[in-house]
């Protein structure tokens, strides 16, 4: 089953849920301004004026709807609670408040009343309808029909994965590691994929049973040498025969907690975000101590454009926790997302010197000085995570690239060019590395040939990237070839049509071979996309005097020969 296929049967078995909001006819103001909140995702905004709303129609179901959407959103339960539980009162039918109902019956420890629910119609979807049913026996204690209700979901058509996994979970979490083991080791042939989480619950499994060793082999079958920091620690405390509690999932809330997260983190960027992130609040709710869960809401409020929520998110993971620094790069990207580049900044800079030993967070960091103009800092940045990564490792062929960048720009080109090359190296073909190159060697001059080559395998890899088109045209106007140039700067100037960089090019290879009042027109077009100082300057001298005379000024080769061979 392919994994649209999977989202397809996922959807379903849901029972195919988007919040909707629907007009309502009171408090027009309040539900206006509501509307274009939730349209926003600022889902403050959107509870306060759905509420006020509310004060003039108390017992609309759409507005009522929408209302608890933004409070879900904004992770405020509480209240959320009091607004499912009137709807429930009121016979509103809403997959929205089943789910906050669910949430407050796992807990309060009232298992009764999700079996209440779902014989009272008020239901989610397959999916989830039957993993709540069997924690729920698991919390009363009734493994029998637990094992029965898993059955259930195991053998409903596309959710066997979902079901076998929880089945696991639920026998380890009363204590039966050996029938947990027996799911847990099958295939994804078997019906059971490969996941993060579900290696550690069974490697916590395994280590429960004094088989450390295995847990060892386990990870490392899956995983190789590509560990982030959590499965490190777990693997050297195995690795030094240290018993592993088992405490991934050790009850029934802590298995509607995984629930509610499996749905979100396979609607991820899949469905509309709103809808994603119903399913990660309500984890959070039931297991708010849980990295991988913040770490699932914050994401998806960052998708959402909740910078500021996506920050509070991010900051609830703790400084001890093996995923913090995971938490402290996504805090960082937010910040810089909402325009906060100097704060970013000093979120990496502090992860840099608690977390120094990771590359991927030196490589941020010289990410975010290179965009601060910092050319200095980020190449320093850079040769640490070189460093760290090691001689050869092919993960480094981007940091290579991007201190190649810093290195052209500081005017070491002799240093930047051995970090394109190099990139190349660990990565042959690359079209960004390739493209780069070249059209650094074409502005200085240098290698034409080679440059022209470079730029046209980059070309050949991405034909509708317009960047790498407009270098490909602007190789071929330096060394001449001059039909060839104005047919790729055309091509380019389609692709890119507001970037001043590309018309200014076109501007000059029209130039070159005579159309003087197109490229003056080009050259007005490019002033007016606001290309940098410099370039700004040099195109206000070729308008006022002309190219040929702009390259006499500057001391170049005039261009008769291409006049010459128009």
């Amino acid at each position: 089953m392919t994994y649209a296929v999977r989202l397809m049967t996922l959807a379903a078995a849901l029972g195919g849920f988007f919040p909707a909001i629907l007009q309502a006819q009171a408090a027009p103001g309040s539900y206006l301004a509501a509307r274009h909140a939730s349209a926003e995702s600022d889902f403050e905004k959107a509870a306060e004026y759905y509420g006020e709303a509310l004060k003039g129609d108390p017992a609309n179901p759409s507005l009522l709807e929408a209302d608890l959407v933004a409070l879900v959103g904004l992770g405020a339960f509480d209240r959320a609670i009091s607004v499912a539980n009137g709807m429930v009162d009121m016979g509103i039918d809403s997959q929205t408040a089943h789910i906050v109902m669910v949430v407050d019956a796992a807990q309060t420890d009232h298992w009764s009343e999700i079996f209440a629910a779902l014989e009272a119609g008020r239901t989610i979807g397959p999916l989830i309808d039957g993993l709540a049913q069997s924690w729920a026996y698991v919390g009363e204690g009734q493994m029998t029909k637990a094992l029965s209700s898993f059955d259930e979901v195991i053998d409903a058509p596309g959710l066997k994965a979902f079901g076998l996994y929880h089945k696991a979970l639920a026998l380890a979490s009363v204590g039966d590691f050996e029938g947990a083991d027996k799911i847990l080791s099958m295939t994804p042939e078997q019906g059971l994929p490969h996941t993060r989480r579900a290696a550690i619950a069974h490697a916590q499994v395994l280590s429960q049973l004094g088989r450390d060793a295995d847990a060892v082999i386990m990870i490392d079958s899956i995983f190789g040498s590509d560990l982030d920091p959590g499965l490190v620690q777990l693997r050297d405390s195995l690795a030094a025969g240290q018993v592993v509690p088992f405490t991934f999932v050790p009850d029934a809330k802590a298995g509607l907690a995984e629930m509610f997260h499996n749905v979100a983190a396979a609607l991820a960027g899949e469905n509309d975000d709103v809808y994603t992130l119903l399913y990660a609040r309500a984890a959070e709710q039931l297991s708010p101590g849980d990295a991988e869960i913040i770490l699932g809401v914050a994401q998806t409020l960052d998708r959402l454009g909740r910078y500021d929520l996506a920050n509070a998110a991010y900051s609830r993971v703790s400084r001890d926790d093996p995923a913090f620094h995971a938490a402290e790069l996504g805090r960082a990207e937010s910040l810089r997302k909402a325009g906060k580049l100097e704060a970013a900044i000093e979120v990496l800079q502090q992860l840099s010197r608690s977390h120094g030993d990771l590359p991927l967070v030196q490589a941020t960091l010289g990410d975010l000085l290179r965009q601060n103009k910092d050319m200095a800092g980020a190449n320093a940045a850079y040769t640490k995570a070189i460093d760290l990564y090691g001689p050869d490792n092919p993960q480094a062929w981007l940091v290579h690239y991007t201190r190649g960048i810093t290195g052209e720009r500081l005017g070491n080109w002799a240093e930047a060019e051995a970090d394109f090359r190099k990139a190349l190296e660990l990565n042959p073909g690359q079209p960004q590395v390739l493209n780069y190159l070249g059209y650094s060697l074409v502005e200085k001059q240098e290698k034409l040939d080679e440059a022209l080559k470079l730029i046209e395998q980059a070309a050949a890899a991405q034909p509708d990237n317009g960047a790498i088109i407009d270098s490909l045209g602007w190789a071929q106007y330096r060394l001449g070839q001059y039909k060839d140039a104005i047919v790729n700067m055309e091509k380019a100037i389609l692709l890119e049509p507001v970037d001043p960089v590309v018309n200014d090019h076109l501007g000059d290879v029209l130039w070159s071979v005579g159309r003087e009042v197109e490229a003056r027109f080009q050259w007005q077009r490019a002033l007016s996309f606001g290309p940098e100082d410099a370039d700004a300057t040099r195109i206000r001298r070729k308008l006022e005097i002309g190219l040929d005379a702009v390259l006499a000024e500057e001391g170049a080769e005039p261009l008769r020969v291409a006049r010459d061979n128009r």
